[in-house]
């Protein structure tokens, strides 16, 4: 016989836990199917402001837990030569995260699991639909292949947006940002608990401590410019140009022969999130650029969003799935208005093809001390983190 669910989360990220979570917790039947393989998740910087999003989850007794370091405060190279910097001891919510981020999503999927979920390392993808609307679902990567049918799916895939793109979702991209990243080895010099961000003619510069003494470095510019190319030779000299990032840098040793890791960083939406069977959360429905430092943040809130919608409707409330589409739309709004304000306090280089895309037709903001942050509002609309 079949087996059947509510709703099949499909992709085990921080937005797909999150949904299989809020479904659960409403006493859905939930699939979640987390895809094993593909390029493992890098470290990444969660504010003190997720707290309220793990606690509204029921996961803040378990999530993000110990393995992770302390977020101490921010600085940045923007605007100006002159460094500034942020603080942590002046956010309201605590001190945030350095995360290991294979730990973090594996405990937001036991969470979900522990909610209820059923949680299976498979691929799952439609495979047909039925008179009632329903779905069949083939799970590939099971022992042996097997098909699932639900009523619903959420799709958490990830910029691919893999269910929503084949049933109608057409995706916008707003820009050709890449990420070229290097986990570099522990270094000797004294622990270091900042993120950094700087600025450079062709793009930004990012690095942050991951937990074993490790360093996460990332160059940040668009697919098209030279700077792009994942070689080593060019990644170490575009590096040697910078100022506080090569300092940092500088205590870490390099992996021998190790290119730098080429990956998407391009904001883009879907141009509706939900249609005849599926609703979209986390990257799928709407992914920022890393400047924003909103990703997991809005991961979190989409896979809750879109989890509580999809009860509300699968119970009869019509409206549930416009309420999830006005709360993603607002957040893609103030997202776009936060990014033009952050790009614009970049006034150096502004012939260069980078920032010339990225300006503003409006008048230059006032400078800010560190351009990539911003408070996640209580009960849902993160606008940064």
């Amino acid at each position: 016989m079949t087996p059947a669910y509510d709703v099949v989360v499909v992709g085990g990220g921080p937005a797909g836990a999150a949904a299989a979570l809020a479904l659960a917790g409403r006493g859905r039947g939930v699939l979640l199917a987390d895809a094993p393989g593909g390029p493992p998740a890098v470290g990444e910087a969660l504010p003190a402001a997720a707290r309220m999003l793990l606690r509204d989850l029921g996961a803040a007794g378990s999530v993000p837990g110990d393995g992770h370091l302390p977020c101490y405060g921010n600085r940045s190279v923007w605007g100006s030569a002159e460094p500034a910097s942020v603080d942590g001891i002046l956010d309201p919510h605590g001190t945030g995260w350095h995360l290991d981020r294979p730990l973090f999503d594996r405990r937001l999927r036991e969470a979900a699991e522990a909610a209820g979920a059923h949680l299976r390392p498979v691929t799952a993808r439609p495979a047909g639909r039925h008179a009632d609307g329903g779905w069949t679902l083939a799970l590939h990567g099971a022992d042996p292949a097997t098909e699932v049918r639900c009523r619903w799916v959420v799709d958490a895939t990830g910029r691919r947006a893999a269910v929503a793109t084949p049933h109608g979702a057409r995706r916008i991209l707003s820009d050709r940002l890449v990420a070229l990243h290097l986990v570099l080895a522990p270094g000797d010099g004294p622990a270091d608990t900042t993120t950094l961000v700087e600025a450079v003619p062709d793009g930004w510069w990012y690095t942050a401590p991951l937990p074993g003494g490790r360093l996460l470095l990332a160059a940040f510019t668009d697919a098209d410019l030279p700077g792009a190319r994942p070689d080593p030779a060019l990644f170490r000299r575009r590096l040697a140009a910078t100022g506080p990032t090569a300092a940092r840098a500088a205590a870490h040793p390099f992996p021998p022969h190790a290119s730098p890791v080429r990956a998407p960083a391009h904001t883009a939406r879907l141009d509706r999130v939900h249609g005849d069977g599926w609703t979209a959360a986390g990257d799928a429905a709407a992914a920022f650029d890393p400047l924003s430092s909103q990703g997991i943040l809005t991961a979190l809130w989409s896979g809750r969003a879109a989890g509580l919608a999809v009860d509300a409707h699968l119970a009869g409330d019509p409206h549930a799935l416009g309420r999830y589409t006005a709360g993603v739309t607002g957040v893609v709004a103030a997202y776009r208005r936060n990014r033009t304000t952050y790009y614009g306090l970049e006034q150096r280089w502004p012939a260069h093809p980078f920032w010339h895309r990225r300006r503003s037709p409006g008048p230059r903001p006032p400078r800010t001390p560190v351009p990539v942050r911003e408070r996640a509002e209580r009960g849902g609309n993160p606008s940064g983190g």
